[in-house]
């Protein structure tokens, strides 16, 4: 395995480097002004970095917003919702009143189709220059109408694919919504309905496990090599997450250093070999900085196993898998410990959106 590609130490004062950034630029000091160029100076993000140095010398706050609500829609979540509800009002009022003239004009085809009708009907003024004269009345409404419907159905057309596109755009705002933005996982929201789900049939807990981990000495990595390094190898940790399951199996940042892993249809031996496949896989990452020649030394994870048969409730689920992450923990960490071989310790708390 390739080493993992860790920031330098010239990225530990980035603090003062966003401070002094935002200074220059006549950025106000605002928490959200603050995460953009916080994340866009410690690279962590290609894409936003590429949109912040796109800003001006003097960027406006509506240009820094338009920027948090593409890469932090967590943040600005009611002001997006408000816009589409807005966008959505305008497009069904401009609908109603395209049906509105619709029916005025099938109205006007009405009167003139009974005004004909009537003329028909009185056999004694027939004549080949009244046919003609009616004929000709009749085609000229007739395409007016059609064309009529032919302007009334391309411009339904396109409000309909206005419409489609809002809808595109609150269901890349959802997903935005439930991703955390460091290293693209589900987030804690995500997570948090997820693991109801499981509840929600016979099968779901039948068939369906819970893996939580979390990275051993944490907060020792970051104090000594700066959050930067931190936040890199929660990304590589979170790559090895994601590249050592089936695509379809769910993988959420649920806290700070903590993942969380829900393995469908697995027995506890299958589900625990995940587990230590996934352990086994970030002891071996050499966590390096090339550029620097800097070795971060050996990462390791500790993590608990529960089967959701063995839970009364997702709550339930969360703290027996928290108790035997716990017994990694205490038991020496960079292990996997099955809630079956535990005892009764509470965990922490969960749903910590469970009212969103």
């Amino acid at each position: 395995m390739q080493p993992a590609a860790i920031p330098t130490d010239r990225n530990a004062d980035i603090a003062s480097q966003v401070v002094a950034t935002m200074r220059q630029l006549g950025v106000l000091g605002l928490p959200r002004n603050y995460e953009i160029f916080y994340e866009a100076l410690s690279g962590s993000n290609h894409e936003l970095s590429v949109a912040v140095v796109s800003l001006s010398n003097r960027p406006t706050q509506d240009d820094l917003d338009r920027i948090g609500r593409t890469f932090f829609p967590q943040h600005h979540g009611p002001a997006i919702v408000e816009h589409a509800r807005d966008m959505i009002a305008r497009e069904l009022e401009d609908i109603a009143a395209l049906l509105r003239n619709e029916r005025t004009h099938i109205e006007k085809y009405g009167r003139i189709l009974d005004e004909t009708s009537s003329g028909l009907s009185n056999r004694s003024l027939l004549s080949q220059e009244l046919l003609h004269k009616i004929a000709g009345a009749m085609s000229a409404a007739t395409n007016s109408t059609l064309d009529h419907n032919r302007l009334i159905s391309s411009t339904l057309n396109e409000k309909t694919a206005e419409l489609e596109s809002v809808k595109s755009k609150l269901e890349e705002y959802k997903r935005l919504a439930d991703t955390d933005p460091l290293t693209q996982l589900w987030n804690r929201r995500a997570f948090d309905k997820e693991i109801t789900r499981i509840y929600n049939s016979n099968r779901g807990i039948l068939f369906n496990a819970l893996i939580l981990a979390d990275i051993d000495h944490f907060k020792d990595i970051n104090d000594r090599f700066g959050h930067p390094v931190g936040d890199r190898i929660l990304q590589i940790i979170a790559e090895i997450f994601q590249s050592s399951v089936r695509p379809d199996m769910f993988v959420a940042r649920t806290g700070g250093e903590e993942f969380a892993l829900i393995v469908e249809g697995a027995s506890e031996d299958a589900t625990c070999e995940i587990a230590e496949r996934i352990r086994a896989l970030i002891e071996q990452t050499p966590f390096t900085s090339s550029q620097a020649g800097i070795n971060y030394g050996t990462v390791t994870v500790s993590l608990g196993v529960c089967m959701a048969s063995e839970a009364e409730s997702p709550e339930d689920l969360y703290t027996k898998a928290d108790r035997a992450l716990y017994r990694s923990k205490v038991g020496g960490r960079n292990r996997v410990t099955r809630h079956s071989a535990t005892g009764n310790r509470a965990g922490k708390g969960w749903l910590l959106y469970k009212k969103d």
